[in-house]
């Protein structure tokens, strides 16, 4: 079929495929940057929201670096809209049109005011650690559309079916649900941390040493589903793309599971705490790809390949 490659990739896909995979690396690097924002006491930065003052929606050099670094972090949100808006243009612009890529496109779009928002709370609540937990995890929930969008876009649109056995399917979902449990369990040993944001914000209350145990014993639990789940792919022989992506979320889990140890250990310093945050977002794009890789869509029929009623009876 002209102008459809062997992975289904359509005239304008590639084009589309990068913006997708920018949106994804552009919120990786706002909960980065935002995690810069805690851990230099920036929070307070821009005191109030949507403007960094009362008279300005800029940063005022009177208000010195930590004010810089809050408005950095809201200027970069401005550059990932500009590539999400792209995208969604991008793709209501394709031809043929493909429903799936739009609805996904809209929905990781939508997901940056609404993410805006919440930051805007966070300030205007003066750093609440409930509401930055849910700030950070709203993060998590708009990787996971732009995830879905970018791995969307290198398919074609015909119906999903499961490359692997049913039972590898669930352990994939539970241990994506693990996963996401870890992250929320994450957030409160944040907020019972010293690092809140800004020297006057509260912190949650919680007991840190216990809410730490029990996050390190689900992250226990997240690694004994991740090596179950790689042993059992590679016996039933899985696709090569299946156990890979398990081999990934192994070293992720491996990886952030040393680092949170080790900033424990040494009284949290700034550094580990930013790479500790990075890294949850590459466990849970390794989660969401383990669970992607367990199911493959295929072409869908177009007119050229259905053989006609006198072909059928040559056959």
């Amino acid at each position: 079929m002209a102008g459809v490659s062997r992975f289904g990739e359509f005239p304008g896909k590639p084009t589309l495929s990068r913006l997708a995979l920018a949106s994804v690396v552009g919120n990786v690097l706002i909960v980065g940057t935002g995690g810069a924002v805690r851990l230099t006491k920036s929070g307070l930065g821009c005191p109030t929201w949507p403007r960094c003052t009362d008279e300005s929606y800029v940063a005022t050099a009177e208000m010195g670096v930590n004010g810089a670094i809050e408005f950095g972090n809201r200027l970069l949100t401005f550059a990932l809209a500009a590539v999400v808006i792209a995208a969604v243009v991008v793709a209501w612009r394709q031809r043929p049109r493909r429903r799936p890529l739009r609805l996904l496109a809209v929905a990781a779009a939508l997901g940056i005011p609404a993410q805006a928002v919440v930051g805007g709370i966070t300030v205007l609540t003066n750093l609440n650690p409930w509401v930055v937990g849910l700030h950070f995890l709203a993060s998590m929930a708009v990787i996971a559309a732009a995830f879905a969008f970018w791995r969307r876009t290198l398919e074609p649109d015909g119906p999903a079916r499961p490359t692997v056995p049913a039972p590898l399917r669930a352990l994939a979902r539970v241990t994506a649900g693990v996963t996401a449990a870890v992250l929320v369990v994450g957030t409160w040993v944040t907020g019972s941390g010293p690092h809140s944001g800004d020297a006057g914000a509260a912190r949650n209350d919680l007991d840190p040493e216990t809410i730490s145990q029990v996050h390190a014993d689900m992250v226990f639990l997240l690694l004994g589903l991740a090596i179950a789940l790689w042993f059992a792919l590679r016996a039933v022989h899985a696709p090569a793309g299946a156990l890979r992506a398990a081999g990934l979320l192994l070293l992720a889990i491996g990886g952030q599971g040393l680092i949170g140890f080790v900033q424990y250990l040494t009284g949290l310093p700034v550094a580990l705490v930013g790479a500790h945050m990075l890294g949850s977002c590459l466990v849970w794009l390794a989660a969401l790809a383990v669970l992607w890789s367990t199911r493959q869509r295929q072409p869908t029929a177009t007119p050229a390949d259905t053989p006609t009623p006198h072909a059928v009876a040559l056959v």
